[in-house]
């Protein structure tokens, strides 16, 4: 297996690493990452490829499990998140169901924030409760006796997201972390939204960070993928018995054990790599790969105009009489602002949460109005674009659902674009007259 996605901490700034980190050409080699689109690669005996089954040696031998240019890339979200291994998945459900999967297994219990992406409310409550996993959701803002209380013998998890996909409540990283630690579990955080320009969990105490690499970071709606990074700081082997799938022999490779073979800093990536992607192949194309680091190379740049994009909507909007409510993180005036100058004190997301007076009907007729934002079932791109995720990707919940997940049957996601914030506000002026 290569080891490309392997990075120590950066000694270089995160907005150099966005552009330079990750790959680093040799003489006469190319500037670019080079896209090796591959499915095979070439050895000269039987002997050299064994040993890259044995996890031996350092190497390719086919795609569905590792690529060049898709471990050049990942080694670059890799230095950005200060991680110590990386890996590329083919879209953020694929990174959010491997980071779970690689530790919890039929019979075991997931501690996870209620208020999380829609999508992954159903990949956890329908999808791998059918494969015998269990899940208790908690709100962001649960007491703690009712965090402590929902922890279980069978626990192996907790999970939730920085900036809640649409709810935007806040993820107090550090309590969340301490209560999993508490119980010899990790703390799994989905950054997709904060990115680490503004956020690095790693830094109050998360051990592993997904991404949905098709939001922010690829940042132009043009390849879906995922990532998983490994703060490479739990220790697997001091809660043994809860994790034998790290800490016991795997007959599927001759008997490694990951953690033992690949330390802490290597066993969690490792194992999903060489076990997972080898079984279920959600691998990131090289062509994805490829565009996604162009997006990370402005990903600094961007960040900035998105926030203040955000801040400047969500300002005129808090004083719209046509606006029942507002919810952006900049926001003095909300809940979680504390959290958000403890966590994220240069910069939260593009992306306003609101609702306009007249309920379901009302979002609906103005989202209809918009002329610059369009309608779709995407965020956090150079484009702005906006939803209604009670009749879309919350769909899928009851009213009881709705309310735990913070999403309210008249809540429009509003993601700010690239675009001027005049021309934005504009827009959303003009569609509010038209109510």
């Amino acid at each position: 297996m290569e080891s490309r996605g392997l990075k120590l901490e950066s000694k270089n700034s995160i907005d150099t690493v966005c552009v330079q980190g990750g790959y680093t050409p040799g003489n006469g080699e190319p500037r670019q990452i080079p896209i090796i689109q591959s499915t095979t690669y070439k050895y000269s005996t039987s002997e050299d490829m064994g040993k890259l089954f044995d996890l031996e040696a350092d190497g390719y031998f086919y795609s569905r499990l590792q690529n060049p240019t898709c471990d050049h890339v990942a080694a670059k979200i890799c230095e950005l998140e200060g991680g110590t291994a990386a890996m590329l998945t083919s879209s953020g459900q694929a990174a959010n169901f491997y980071a779970v999967f690689n530790i919890a297994s039929c019979g075991d219990h997931v501690v996870a924030c209620s208020s999380i992406y829609g999508g992954t409310y159903n990949l956890f409550a329908v999808t791998m409760k059918k494969m015998g996993i269990n899940f208790t959701f908690v709100p962001p803002h649960c007491s703690d006796e009712e965090l402590e209380s929902a922890f279980r013998p069978e626990t192996k998890a907790v999970f939730g997201e920085t900036i809640a996909n649409p709810a935007l409540s806040v993820l107090d990283i550090e309590r969340f972390a301490a209560a999993a630690h508490r119980h010899g579990v990790p703390l799994i955080v989905d950054n997709t939204f904060a990115t680490p320009i503004n956020c690095r969990p790693f830094e109050w105490g998360a051990d592993i960070v997904t991404h949905s690499t098709t939001k922010y970071m690829d940042g132009h709606g043009a390849a879906v993928g995922g990532c998983i990074v490994d703060s490479g700081k739990f220790d697997w082997m001091a809660y043994a018995e809860k994790f034998p799938g790290l800490c016991t022999p795997d007959d599927s490779y001759h008997g490694i054990t990951y953690a033992e073979k690949f330390g802490i800093a290597g066993a969690f990536i490792t194992k999903a790599t060489a076990q997972l992607m080898r079984d279920f192949g959600s691998a990131q194309s090289p062509q994805s790969a490829f565009m996604l680091n162009l997006g990370l190379e402005s990903l600094h740049v961007r960040m900035q105009q998105h926030c203040s994009n955000g801040m400047a909507v969500a300002e005129y909007l808090e004083k719209h009489p046509k606006i029942s409510w507002v919810v952006y993180p900049g926001l003095p005036s909300g809940e979680d602002y504390g959290l958000v100058k403890k966590y994220l004190p240069n910069g939260s997301c593009g992306v306003v949460s609101f609702g306009v007076k007249g309920g379901r009907t009302a979002a609906e007729l103005f989202m209809k109005n918009l002329k610059l934002a369009a309608i779709e079932t995407h965020g956090a791109d150079a484009r702005t674009c906006c939803l209604h995720p009670a009749s879309s990707t919350h769909r899928q919940m009851n009213d009881e659902e709705l309310k735990a997940a913070g999403v309210a049957p008249d809540l429009v996601r509003f993601s700010c674009g690239l675009e001027s914030a005049c021309d934005l506000i504009a827009d959303i002026e003009q569609a509010l007259e038209r109510i």
